[in-house]
Formats: structure tokens, C-alpha cells, sequence
């Protein structure tokens, strides 16, 4: 089966259901990393959540919406498409609070970062995205659903209200003006934007950056 093949199999499944195991090699700790630039706008914070060595060719930067129907399902094709090049690919991830439920979701998983949790915590919000993000209907409180994650939920209370938090949602929601991002997920690879929406066309990018980069 070859690596085209692969993905638009994965793809079809994903948007069936999704896997709940670990994957990422995480780096979730707060540290410098050069930006990657969009003519003057970082597509990369100091904050951002990155998954993959920091080393590798190529970068993919998603602006996700944690209470989008649609990062949901893209989120085992990213898993997917850096598990066909394995240590060749980081991933970047920027929070879009387009939906109602989504500003104080992001703040909990800002909180999960400071603790190092951020991974499960994500993978539970996806997993029980209907209960608290019902588009339309009554919601359950987030904070419920993120219980035995390792999440420290008292802390995170605490964590989630801090200045520094409230600094990442306004940066990320001044960075989402300044490079024009109106929906989720966004992509872009090594600068690059998906201009093409669909998961083979994210795959044929990375593959074409991997390939540029002679990897």
C-alpha cells in the first residue's frame, strides 16, 4: 500500500471514529522556539503546544477550535500523517475560540500545559465533544468531562484565571486577525497554507515540503 493510498484510507476511518492512545512525542513546557513567519506574522508562539522534535524538517502549524466537529476528525489524520514520517515532522498547535464553549476550553488546556497534561486532556475534550459543545443544545460544564486525565482539577481552576492565560486568547485571537484565519482547522506547512482543504491535499503538502527538503 503506498503512502497515498495509506492516507486516504485513515482518512475515511477517521471521520468514523477516533483513537484515544497516546502518540505524540510531547513538548508541551514553555520554551523558546524560533517563529515561523507568514510574511511578518509568527505562525509560532513561544507558548504554542508542539508535538515532534524541534529539529525537524518540516513544521505543521493547525489553528483548531477544540469544540470544532471538523478538528475532531482531522485530529487522527495529523497523527496519521506524521506517523508516515516518523521524527521528520512537528506539529504546532494554535487555539481558535470561534464557538461559544471554546474560550474557557482553551483556558483548561492551558492549564493542562502547565501541568503536563495537555495531551489527554485534548483527547478528552475530543472524546466527549457532544456532551460539552452540543452546537445548539444544552451543554454539560467542560470541566466535568476532563476528570482522571492527571489533570489537578483545583489547580487548573486556578491556573485557567491567571493573567498569563488571558494573554495567550488575546494573542492568539490578534494573530487569527493578522494572517486572516476565518475557520478551523487552518493549516499551514513550513509557511505554506493549505490552500486546498481535504486530507489528502494536507498529506501531498507535507509530502512535497519533505521531499523539498530532501528528506
Amino acid at each position: 500500500m503506498n503512502r497515498r493510498t495509506l492516507i486516504l484510507g485513515i482518512a475515511a476511518g477517521a471521520l468514523v471514529g477516533f483513537g484515544g492512545a497516546a502518540f505524540f512525542a510531547t513538548n508541551n513546557k514553555t520554551e523558546k522556539v524560533a517563529p515561523a513567519v507568514t510574511g511578518s506574522t509568527p505562525l509560532v508562539r513561544p507558548y504554542s503546544p508542539t508535538f515532534g522534535p524541534k529539529d525537524a524538517p518540516v513544521t505543521i502549524v493547525e489553528f483548531f477550535d477544540p469544540a470544532c466537529e471538523a478538528c475532531r476528525a482531522f485530529h487522527p489524520i495529523v497523527k496519521e500523517i506524521m506517523g508516515v514520517f516518523p521524527g521528520k515532522t512537528r506539529l504546532v498547535l494554535r487555539y481558535a475560540a470561534f464557538h461559544a464553549p471554546s474560550a474557557e476550553a482553551i483556558a483548561l488546556l492551558e492549564a493542562a500545559r502547565m501541568q503536563n497534561v495537555f495531551e489527554p486532556v485534548l483527547e478528552r475534550l475530543y472524546e466527549t465533544q457532544a456532551l460539552w459543545a452540543p452546537h445548539g443544545k444544552s451543554a454539560t460544564n467542560v470541566w466535568e468531562v476532563v476528570q482522571n486525565t492527571g489533570l489537578d482539577l483545583e489547580a487548573a481552576r486556578k491556573q485557567a484565571k491567571m493573567p498569563d492565560v488571558v494573554a495567550v486568547l488575546n494573542q492568539e485571537a490578534a494573530d487569527i486577525r493578522a494572517i486572516g484565519v476565518s475557520k478551523t482547522p487552518t493549516f499551514f506547512v513550513n509557511g505554506k497554507p493549505l490552500t486546498k482543504f481535504g486530507p489528502q491535499p494536507l498529506f501531498d503538502l507535507v509530502s512535497s515540503e519533505m521531499k523539498a527538503q530532501g528528506k
